[in-house]
């Protein structure tokens, strides 16, 4: 596999992107959550992209999910190891967003506006 920056970014991209994931991750780095934990932490995410986002970090080793043996099931969410690795990147990402924060919101409406 080629190591050229273009890769090792989209591999990183590819295990992290999209709209939930990495948000997903942020709220893990500092406790282990349960699903309805999470959907109040992101209350903008709909309950199917929450189980589809978290199977994908699942099976990628970013996420373990513990299922307990009890009645209603209770099943919890933590990084990993591997998962960990990506705080560095996460807490830049948060501190970046917040530094530009007027500006990325400006950019997000004007891009919703074109496609209205």
């Amino acid at each position: 596999m080629n190591d050229s920056p273009l890769c090792a970014v989209g591999r990183t991209v590819d295990l992290v992107g999209g709209k939930w994931k990495a948000v997903i991750l942020f709220y893990l780095l500092d406790d282990t959550l349960r699903f309805n934990e999470l959907r109040r932490k992101i209350p903008s995410i709909t309950q199917r992209m929450l189980t589809l986002a978290l199977r994908e970090l699942e099976a990628d080793g970013l996420v373990e999910r513990t299922v307990f043996p009890v009645v209603p099931p209770h099943v919890e969410y933590e990084l990993t190891a591997f998962g960990r690795t990506l705080e560095p990147i996460l807490r830049a990402m948060r501190e970046w967003g917040t530094r530009n924060k007027r500006r990325t919101e400006r950019a997000i409406a004007e891009r919703r506006s074109l496609v209205a």
